[in-house]
């Protein structure tokens, strides 16, 4: 396996007769003792001395009233929990070029896979009911049915770092934020469960498959859903999803004993797309609210997260289905670049796409300058305006119109207001609010690289926050 490397402390803990008196040893390129702990409520738990990254080292627990157990080949470095629904259950034996990868796999021994077992609970349980893969050093068997968005991730985290990476997946294809989250967290936004479906009752699956887990030290998490919120709750979700990153922080850092950090570094996937040429609004809404209806992470309300946007990697022919698109190595790639700049504090690593810091607007032109240099292709229609004759905000139901792209140069663009009816005024604007916005890498507006995507967003000239837009 591999544990939690310095400066934190790996927690290990386990099971054994009330009362009694449990040594832990850890031997290998350095070596230590660990105080004799008691068996309480029958569980023990040590937190060891931190150790740097490296190894191997074998672990003894050890108690008189019983026997002594030791687990070899241990590995420390940095441990990333991997959860959500379908898009990161999809299999690394499902991905493009899925046989090279799998090929890849005996090159990375020091990136490590566990896998819990999908299974429900409606109690918060100590113990995973079930291990569907234990600690493993990867083999392409192995890694053929484990996450692709989890290894893609480690494994090129691996190659950044150049220490081992340990990657805990939990997750469950088709469930909601609700099944993810405590009692405590969905309080907070007035939730109750109203389903028929048993994985989609509320906390199940935090109950089996996250809770048994929060005595381990992470370094983070990274987290790809939403799908199953589009319908299911889809406005409360600007309130579910960051309420159940605030409460899964809490609950690691206290179940840790303070050693996993009350805001580990929480990146997640932006929802792809589903259905070419829909005009529902599901998925665009889904997007906005997983960055708490602002447009961009990390924000005031979710600080320390990453985002990949991921709705210019359609697959129209995905034989999983368009909702299950199968590249995951940008998916993966990008979210190692946001992992990098506010998990790993790297300087200089872009994984911002643009967004706009100004929007000036007249009768005839909406002028949009953005934080950055951008690369813009032009478009018709990915731009769209509301138009109004009061003063007040615009929302899905608001008559939209296209506005062009007509001009750009190096941070900004210019669209047309002409398709504003009179006596209207242009009074809001979006971007890729669709669910299916673009082609393949081909949406409009990317950073100069064109390596990062501009971000879907929805801004209201007459909002009551925030003071981009300036009307002449």
């Amino acid at each position: 396996m591999v544990l939690q490397k310095s400066p934190e402390r790996a927690v290990l803990w386990g099971y054994g007769p009330e009362g009694a008196q449990v040594s832990v040893s850890l031997v290998g390129p350095t070596k230590q003792q660990a105080s004799p702990v008691t068996v309480r409520k029958g569980i023990w738990r040590v937190s060891l001395d931190p150790v740097d990254a490296g190894g191997p080292y074998n672990v003894t627990a050890a108690s008189v009233q019983s026997s002594a157990v030791t687990l070899k080949d241990i590995l420390f470095g940095d441990v990333w929990l991997c959860g959500g629904q379908s898009n990161m259950y999809f299999k690394t034996s499902q991905i493009f070029n899925a046989s090279e990868e799998l090929a890849l796999a005996a090159k990375y021994p020091h990136v490590r896979t566990f896998m819990v077992a999908l299974k429900l609970s409606e109690a918060e349980l100590t113990d995973l009911i079930k291990v569907e893969r234990p600690w493993s050093v990867p083999t392409a068997r192995g890694l053929a049915n484990f996450s692709a968005v989890c290894w893609l991730f480690g494994r090129y985290m691996y190659e950044n770092l150049k220490y081992p990476i340990g990657l805990v997946e939990s997750c469950w294809g088709g469930t909601p934020v609700e099944a993810w989250s405590s009692s405590r967290a969905l309080q907070r936004c007035g939730l109750e469960s109203v389903t028929d479906s048993p994985q989609e009752e509320n906390s199940v699956l935090w109950n089996a498959m996250i809770h048994p887990l929060v005595n381990m030290t992470l370094k983070g998490a990274i987290w790809y859903q939403g799908e199953a919120n589009a319908d299911y709750h889809q406005d409360k979700y600007n309130c579910s999803f960051p309420a159940m990153i605030d409460d899964w922080r809490m609950a690691f850092h206290q179940g840790s004993g303070s050693q996993t950090a009350e805001d580990f570094p929480f990146g997640f996937v932006q929802l792809s797309t589903y259905k070419k040429g829909s005009v529902d609004d599901g998925f665009p809404n889904i997007r906005w609210h997983q960055t708490a209806d602002t447009g961009f992470v990390p924000n005031t309300r979710m600080r320390r997260t990453f985002m990949a946007v991921a709705m210019d990697l359609p697959d129209e022919t995905s034989p999983y289905h368009t909702i299950h698109p199968r590249d995951k190595q940008d998916v993966a790639y990008r979210l190692t670049l946001g992992a990098r700049a506010v998990a790993y504090n790297e300087k200089e690593v872009p994984f911002l796409g643009p967004f706009p810091n100004q929007i000036l607007s007249t009768q005839i032109y909406v002028n949009v300058t953005y934080d950055q240099e951008v690369s813009v292709t032009p478009s018709k229609d990915i731009f769209e305006i509301c138009c109004s004759a009061i003063r007040a905000p615009c929302g899905p139901k608001s008559l939209w119109v296209p506005a062009p792209i007509m001009q750009w140069n190096s941070t900004a663009v210019q669209l047309s207001a002409s398709m504003c009816p009179p006596p209207a005024d242009v009074a809001a604007l979006r971007y890729a609010w669709r669910d299916w916005p673009c082609d393949f890498k081909a949406c409009a507006i990317y950073s100069s690289s064109r390596i990062l995507p501009a971000p879907p967003f929805i801004i209201n000239r007459y909002s009551i926050k925030g003071k981009v837009w300036k009307s002449y």
